[in-house]
């Protein structure tokens, strides 16, 4: 079974969709996965389906209709739960030194990506130009999950380990360095030459001496 039928499976398990309709709703996740929903038209995915346009449009009256459907059930079904789930593991665990909290949490947001990277392609494509899919995440487990890593932060803080600096500005320095890397690594440029046990070495001794208290 593809990544693609997995997905499918484990959102719509229980709905009563059609064999066109499962087609339809593949075809849409692999090409908006590979080309971007901008770039994949509806005639793109009826090829793809093996249906006439027409088919689409009795289920789904707009492109941005067939997206949404997609999209919200995997970030309410899958993509949530996985990620909250997921990082509660790393969140949960005590840790001596920030180094090693960050290792673990960067370890951790990869295998959820590689699990999930179709569909986490094409919701960062639609981020910026879906301001419904933007309220849907943040609301879904956004705001949770960064309270809990600021938590972290505190507590590395008091321990003497990082800066004196505002515990949320913190955080997100250090979010968005590791997301950046896992960006880099797995959508802008998978194909270059990767050296992962270096590359995540280098990752995080980098930030660390931006944030880590020098005694």
């Amino acid at each position: 079974m593809s990544d693609t039928d997995l997905i499918i499976e484990q959102i719509f398990d229980n709905e009563n969709f059609t064999e066109k309709q499962r087609k339809i709703i593949e075809a849409a996740i692999e090409l908006f996965s590979e080309k971007g929903y901008a770039s994949t038209s509806t005639n793109e995915i009826a090829k793809k389906a093996g249906v006439a346009e027409g088919t689409i449009f009795r289920h789904y009256r707009t492109k941005k209709e067939l997206l949404m459907s997609i999209i919200m059930p995997l970030i309410t079904k899958i993509v949530g739960p996985i990620i909250v789930n997921d990082f509660n593991k790393v969140l949960d665990q005590e840790y001596d030194h920030i180094e090693d909290f960050l290792k673990d949490t960067l370890e951790n947001r990869k295998a959820v990506l590689l699990k999930l990277l179709p569909v986490i392609k094409i919701i960062l494509q639609e981020i910026p130009f879906q301001a419904d899919l933007r309220e849907h995440i943040i609301e879904r487990f956004g705001e949770k999950i960064f309270e809990l890593f600021v938590n972290k932060i505190k507590i590395y803080q008091e321990k003497g380990q990082l800066i004196d600096m505002p515990p949320k500005s913190l955080a997100r320095i250090l979010i968005t360095n590791i997301l950046g890397y896992l960006f880099s690594r797995y959508i802008l440029f998978p194909n270059y030459e990767w050296d992962d046990e270096h590359e995540t070495e280098w990752t995080i001794r980098s930030i660390l001496n931006g944030v880590e208290m020098k005694n």
